[in-house]
């Protein structure tokens, strides 16, 4: 997904080079430098992995450089490795409201009904529900596809607009996305 926080503890210099990549790589890319604000920021975000270069006690999803310089194309390739082991054991079930996702089968389930979803309609679900304020269109376009923030494209209301109908239809609920005119929220 997109939609990845990394979180660059402690290291300067290794916050500046992925910095410089975020928007390309489709990573979010935080620096923090010390534990309370590395514990606050992390109590709020589920989908992170944090680079350090020192095993911090108690603290999971962390990936340690000890070795420096490394290639940049090794650390990326490790980046995703974890990423993907992140998201395999912590969200392999997403729970969004009275309902909950299966993000291996890309599946919503409610009450024994199971809905399949697409891939995008997962990553729409999954971005909004990690936000607490509405989301709007435009940065779904930067974070969900992966468009820069000016381009003038009706895709995002348009999933939306189907993925709505979809929920409507099989579980007959009206209000799993709500549209105001900040945006889109899941509550």
């Amino acid at each position: 997904m997109n939609s990845q926080n990394i979180i660059i503890y402690n290291n300067r210099y290794m916050y500046s080079i992925l910095k410089e990549l975020d928007r390309e790589l489709g990573i979010n890319v935080i620096e923090l430098k010390n534990e309370v604000a590395l514990l606050k920021e992390i109590k709020y975000l589920s989908n992170y992995l944090i680079i350090t270069k020192k095993k911090l006690p108690n603290i999971k999803n962390q990936y340690v450089i000890e070795k420096t310089p490394i290639k940049i194309f090794k650390l990326m390739e490790y980046i995703n490795v974890e990423i993907l082991k992140n998201q395999f054991s912590d969200q392999l079930k997403v729970n969004v409201k009275d309902y909950s996702i299966n993000i291996n089968s890309r599946e919503l389930e409610f009450k024994n009904k199971k809905l399949k979803l697409t891939e995008k309609e997962v990553q729409i679900i999954i971005y909004l529900l990690e936000k607490k304020t509405p989301v709007n269109v435009k940065e779904l376009q930067g974070n969900v596809w992966g468009y820069q923030f000016d381009i003038e494209t009706h895709t995002v209301e348009t999933h939306i607009y189907r993925l709505r109908k979809k929920i409507f239809e099989f579980f007959d609920d009206e209000s799993f996305i709500i549209s105001n005119k900040n945006g889109y929220q899941i509550f």
